[in-house]
């Protein structure tokens, strides 16, 4: 059982990651219906600015907090420059958030090459219980994760700013009718889910190498959490994620990453022809 520890410990910090990655991706196409492909890009550009920042000498927790503000004013750009224009073309969003992610990883290997790069892990040491011992900064990582997604739905669901966004979620047009500000909405909701990527980017970042593809890695998991948990509500983002990261981290740690990625992927399939709105759809966007 003590041998078991670190891998189910592993899985919990990826399906932890795996949401709050994802949970950025509900808030856009729950609110927007935009299936935006440059999230994984986002996520990478946060992991690039802990890079930057601990070049310029700065500690580790201030670049991660930097890295979701950075980020969002980059989504907030991307929204007023591209999205807003293709909003209500969704083959066209694909598109242009495909060719958006293109650039940004060439803009990437410009600026920093083709290579890997490193991230210091900002706490040395493991915690030892027993017989069983773990890097502390992986029990960090967990918390603030976890304090992040609590602090995403409590505000989704008990704030003013969460009523008005669940609102256009819901119905679009009536709140449109009712005096909502539904652009401003849409725009702070694309600013934000851009800097909950780039909040999980900095934060991974100490674990994986850092390089122009990383982003893939996270975006393609992301989007079956969704497709499996449901894109409506935060419980159906949380399920969806458990599945699919705990499934994807437990076979890859037991049997092999490549049964893994086929039982994920069939898992979606499944689910996708049963429940077409996931495990739990919530109350989606509605005309």
């Amino acid at each position: 059982m003590i041998e078991a520890l670190p891998i189910f410990l592993d899985a919990l910090s990826f399906v932890l990651i795996l949401v709050l990655v994802a949970s950025g991706l509900v808030i856009v196409f729950g609110m927007m219906g935009i299936i935006n492909l440059a999230h994984g890009e986002l996520f990478l550009l946060g992991a690039y600015t802990v890079v930057v920042a601990q070049g310029l000498g700065a500690p580790f927790w201030l670049a991660a907090a930097l890295a979701p503000l950075v980020v969002g004013l980059a989504g907030l750009a991307i929204e007023l420059l591209l999205v807003r224009f293709v909003v209500h073309r969704p083959l066209d969003t694909i598109l242009a958030t495909w060719g958006l992610s293109i650039a940004i990883k060439q803009i990437v290997v410009l600026a920093f090459g083709p290579g890997s790069h490193s991230v210091a892990v900002p706490i040395d040491g493991a915690i030892s219980v027993g017989g069983f011992t773990y890097p502390a900064y992986r029990i960090v990582l967990m918390v603030v994760a976890t304090a992040v997604i609590a602090g995403a739905g409590y505000v989704l669901v008990r704030t003013r700013m969460g009523l008005l966004a669940r609102a256009v979620i819901a119905r679009p047009d009536t709140s449109a009718n009712l005096g909502i500000n539904t652009g401003r909405v849409t725009q702070v909701s694309f600013a934000v889910g851009a800097g909950l990527a780039g909040l999980a980017g900095a934060l991974v970042a100490p674990l994986i190498s850092v390089d122009p593809q990383m982003g893939l890695g996270f975006l393609v998991p992301a989007f079956l959490a969704i497709l499996v948990g449901g894109a409506g509500s935060m419980t159906g983002l949380v399920a969806g994620g458990s599945l699919v990261g705990g499934l994807d981290s437990l076979l890859g740690g037991w049997v092999s990453p490549v049964l893994a990625q086929i039982t994920v992927f069939v898992l979606a399939i499944l689910v996708i022809r049963l429940r077409p709105g996931g495990l739990f759809p919530g109350r989606g966007r509605r005309p």
